[in-house]
Parts: structure tokens; C-alpha cells; sequence
């Protein structure tokens, strides 16, 4: 594994905190414009959000998250033709690679040029990835013409939480595989924690699914809290472990938002490891854990900082509302103290609007952009927790970010439908089901813009 560090001309932090802008107050939303499922050819329609309509009946969490606050028509993009007709072929060629079990195969490290197998095994990773997938494209527990496709695949994953041993950092005996040998030896907790916690919601109606689908979150929970290590990463680091461990801060948070129970302290660590790979005042980037990829540690940091930059960056434009900061005020640690933090919490948040601010930029540059030169499993990933954590950070530059990269995945599409990597994670399942979730996240925009909450 390459190993150092990469020094990279810092970006001005004017610059950065001005692009990263402060939104304006807005009134309250009462209804939105977004496309009823960008997995198809639709017309656009007018709702109020877009979630599935066994939500709609729910008091959801997402009725006030935008009253009185951000306008979420800045973060609305309708999905081009032709980005929907790729994710369409897609879709129908990941659902035919979907095995008896419900699971998908991921591939193994020792055989990467066994690209499919009809007689392997499916892991838990690969098939939460692709269940992520399917959901977020908006096939969900009782609609979609993938319904069934999903439901077997949580069947699957319950079933690997419910048998795991309770003293097992992982939910499968399987190994080998790509994405444990190149995320982490734990990858498959960690990605099934996050795939469960966004279908939760689904069942609001159906408490004993709901209970059962919490429980295994809580389980997930407990064994990915239990491998984190020293440094606040987490153990069982693969050849780019910054983005296990990155995965393992995005499963945390993603839990804790639904009211799961998580270790505060071991969160406040993850995201302190994910944020100390990057140094805004000197613009440097620690690779060490990424298999000296600076596009693996700087979309680490990107999602990782980005529910903390908005809690500055809140804190500030409601300080400016209630007069007790001038409207040109930028952020510091004096601003925030102005707004009502202590001392330690201002510089927390201050560093983390800092680097979140100048990460997003570099995550977007074509020198990060190139990754490890050619495309692979990781530089997918890296991709779309770029694009994530520019959504839940409230930061519209997400556009110029959506447009380039669908742009460049459509670009290399197979004739098939499926995508591939031509390097360490080539799976065609997960690279696939990895781009479905990139193309598809403007149709999950309300979500993450609530994930705050």
C-alpha cells in the first residue's frame, strides 16, 4: 500500500466559505416539483415530497425539516433523458444477476476475473449496495417493478444479521471477497446498517417488520462500534480502509437519525479521523489509509465533516436573522462564539465548515477526479459520498458536480447496462449498482437534506 501524503495548493478560505454560501431564508415549502421516479420515462408531476406513497399517511420527519429554512427547489434537478434511459438499462441488467437467495455476488479478490458466477455466493455488502440502489430508483417494499426483487434481498440481509454471532465483528462467514480485501474486512455490517436504516421508514405502517428491521440496525450498530480503533477508524482496514471507515461514520449517522442508539463518543472519533486526513490551513491530505489515492481521502473527509458544516453554518444564518450578527458576517470561531457556542464547540465546527468547505472544491477537481488513474469499485464510491455530502451540507454546487459525473458515467456505460472496474474492485454488480446510486441521487435529495434531523 503507497503511503504519505500529498500537498496540495490550499484553495483561499474566502473563496471556499463565499462558495459555499449561505442560502437565503425562505418561507415556508409547502410543495415541490421533482420527477415521480427518475428510473423511468415520466413526466414531471407536483407533490409534496417524494417519498413512497406508504409515507405519505406517516406524520414523516420530513414535514418540518424545511419550514422557515432552506428552499429545497435550490437542490432540485430533474434527471436528463439520457441519464434515464442508462439507469433503466441498468436496472434490468442488475436484477437478472440477483441469485435464488436474494443475495448478489460481489466477487472474490482471488479471482477477479471471474466476473459473474452462477454458482457462487452472494455477500451481504454487494447485496445492500444494489438494495440501495433499488430503493433510491424508487422500487421499494410495495411498489416498483423491483418490489419483489427488493424484498427478497432484505429477507437476506436480515437473515445474515440474525444468525451472525453476537461476539462477530461481521454478519457473514464469507470471505475474500473484493469489496472486504479493498474497503474492509467489515464492509458487509457496516453497508447492510445503512441499506436497512434508509428502508425503515417503509414499514411505518407494518410495526412488527419495523421492530424486527430495528433490531438488526441496533445489532449492526453494537458490531461496527466494536472494531473502531484507537485513531477513531475502524479495524479490518482493506487496501483503501478510509473508506471503510468512512462507511462505518455513514451508518452511524445514518442510524442515529432514525433514533437508533449510538455511542456518541465513538462518533465524535470517526468523524474526527475522517476530518484529520485533511488539513484546510495547509491544503495537505493524508493518504496513508487510502492506498495513496487522494480521491479516496478527500471524499472521505467531504461526507464525513458535512452534517457538522451545516450545524455552523445554520448557527450563523440564524444569528444573522435574529440580529445578533451583521449580514456580510463569515464564519469564525468569534462568529460562532457570537452565536451562542462555547468556546470548543465554535472551533469544532469552525474546522469542520473549514475543511468541508475545501474539500468539497478539491473533491470536484479533475486532479482528485482521476483517482487511481482508471475506474475501479472505490472511485465509484468515492463519487457518490462526494455527491452525498455535498447534499447534506446544503451546498447547491452538487448540480455542477451531478451534471459532471452522470455525464462521464453514462459515457462509459456497457452495452449490456452494467458497469465495470478495470481495477481491484471490478465487480460488475457492485460498480453497477454504485453508479445506479450516483445517477439516481437527485431523486433522494429530501432525504439527505433531512438527514440533519
Amino acid at each position: 500500500m503507497k503511503q504519505g501524503k500529498f500537498a496540495i495548493a490550499l484553495l483561499l478560505i474566502g473563496s471556499a466559505a463565499s462558495s459555499i454560501y449561505l442560502l437565503a431564508s425562505n418561507t415556508q415549502v409547502k410543495k415541490t416539483t421533482l420527477l415521480k421516479d427518475c428510473c423511468e420515462t415520466k413526466k414531471e408531476e407536483t407533490f409534496k415530497t417524494n417519498l413512497s406513497s406508504e409515507q405519505k399517511h406517516e406524520g414523516c420527519v420530513f414535514k418540518t425539516v424545511f419550514e422557515g429554512d432552506y428552499n429545497v427547489k435550490e437542490f432540485e434537478y430533474a434527471t436528463p433523458d439520457n441519464v434515464k434511459t442508462s439507469i433503466d438499462n441498468a436496472l434490468k441488467w442488475v436484477v437478472k444477476e440477483q441469485y435464488q437467495d436474494g443475495s448478489w455476488y460481489g466477487g472474490y479478490h482471488a479471482s477477479q476475473n471471474v466476473l459473474n458466477d452462477p454458482n457462487g455466493k452472494g455477500d451481504p455488502a454487494t447485496t445492500s449496495m444494489v438494495a440501495m440502489a433499488l430503493l433510491r430508483c424508487g422500487h421499494t417494499p410495495f411498489k416498483g417493478e423491483y418490489s419483489s426483487n427488493l424484498n427478497k434481498a432484505t429477507e437476506f440481509l436480515l437473515k445474515a444479521v440474525e444468525t451472525s454471532k453476537a461476539d462477530a465483528a461481521n454478519i457473514t462467514t464469507i470471505t475474500g471477497t473484493q469489496p472486504q480485501i479493498k474497503l474492509g474486512q467489515n464492509i458487509d455490517v457496516m453497508l447492510t446498517s445503512q441499506y436497512l436504516t434508509n428502508l425503515v421508514s417503509h414499514y411505518n405502517q407494518d410495526s412488527a417488520m419495523q421492530k424486527r428491521i430495528k433490531n438488526s440496525i441496533s445489532v449492526c450498530i453494537k458490531k461496527i462500534q466494536n472494531v473502531q480503533d484507537n485513531n477513531g477508524s475502524f479495524k479490518g482496514a482493506g487496501w483503501a480502509g478510509v473508506l471503510q471507515s468512512s462507511v462505518a461514520n455513514n451508518a452511524l449517522e445514518s442510524a442515529k437519525s432514525i433514533g437508533i442508539k449510538v455511542d456518541s463518543t465513538v462518533l465524535r472519533k470517526s468523524r474526527e479521523y475522517q476530518k484529520d486526513n485533511y488539513d484546510a490551513n495547509t491544503g495537505n491530505v493524508s493518504t496513508a489509509d487510502g492506498a495513496g489515492v487522494m480521491l479516496y481521502a478527500i471524499s472521505s473527509t467531504s461526507r464525513a465533516s458535512a452534517k457538522e458544516a451545516l450545524i455552523a453554518k445554520k448557527a450563523l444564518k440564524k444569528a444573522k436573522a435574529d440580529g445578533k450578527l451583521s449580514n456580510d458576517t463569515v464564519m469564525s470561531v468569534e462568529n460562532l462564539e457570537k452565536a451562542g457556542f462555547s468556546n470548543s464547540e465554535a472551533v469544532k465546527y469552525n474546522t469542520a465548515f473549514m475543511v468541508n468547505s475545501s474539500s468539497n472544491k478539491l473533491a470536484q477537481s479533475n486532479a482528485v477526479m482521476t483517482g487511481f488513474g482508471s475506474n475501479g469499485g472505490e472511485e465509484f464510491y468515492s463519487y457518490l459520498q462526494t455527491g452525498e455530502g455535498l447534499i447534506i451540507s446544503h451546498d447547491t454546487t452538487w448540480r455542477n458536480w451531478y451534471t459532471n459525473v452522470s455525464n462521464k458515467l453514462v459515457s462509459i456505460q456497457l452495452k449490456e447496462g452494467n458497469w465495470q472496474g478495470h481495477h481491484c474492485i471490478t465487480s460488475p454488480v457492485f460498480c453497477t449498482a454504485t453508479c445506479l446510486l450516483i445517477l439516481s441521487v437527485n431523486r433522494d435529495v429530501e432525504r439527505l437534506l433531512a438527514m440533519e434531523n
